[in-house]
């Protein structure tokens, strides 16, 4: 593809995205546009101004698509019990968007995941366990949620059944997900 102009490449970036099912790199990008990495992230932070469906992972940049039904999970468990956790929601169709938790100093300190495949649970375990840090549930004594993305209601529902015959769920939150820090007052 030919060098386009600023406007051009951001549109075509967007279709580009839209169209994807996986998350896009920015060096995929910066390949495929002939510029810089540099120039598709700040391309992608002007973009993500007006589109907050468009999201960074760790694997690259992803479009979430509104057509699909969202839930968002309170779960907790144990660090060894996240491979099943993960296994769990992705082997029935779930794609796991965030992970977040609800902190009582910080507030709610959320983290995109993109999670959509046995593979991609793989990937998340060996970076976890090749890293120093500790999974962020680890902050709220193992408290979490999820926000998973799948193609109908019944697909949340078979995730929402099965992480509650496993004990892992807390509670379902239906509606908006709203990503605001909770006021905590001192005592």
């Amino acid at each position: 593809m030919g060098k386009l102009r600023t406007q051009e490449r951001r549109n075509r970036i967007l279709e580009l995205l839209e169209e994807s099912k996986e998350p896009l790199s920015g060096s995929y990008l910066a390949k495929e546009f002939q510029v810089s990495r540099q120039v598709i992230v700040t391309d992608i932070a002007i973009l993500r101004s007006e589109y907050p469906d468009l999201m960074a992972t760790s694997k690259g940049y992803i479009m979430l698509h509104a057509d699909k039904c969202r839930r968002v999970f309170k779960v907790l468990h144990t660090d060894e019990q996240t491979e099943d956790e993960l296994m769990t929601i992705v082997e029935l169709g779930g794609h796991i968007l965030d992970v977040y938790v609800d902190h009582r100093i910080y507030g709610t300190i959320r983290k995109p995941l993109g999670i959509s495949s046995v593979r991609d649970v793989g990937y998340f375990l060996r970076d976890m366990e090749e890293g120093v840090s500790t999974p962020l549930m680890n902050i709220t004594n193992g408290y979490h949620f999820h926000t998973v993305e799948a193609r109908s209601e019944k697909i949340l529902d078979e995730i929402e059944e099965s992480l509650r015959e496993k004990g892992y769920l807390i509670e379902s939150l239906e509606g908006p997900v709203i990503y605001e820090p909770k006021n905590y007052s001192r005592i």
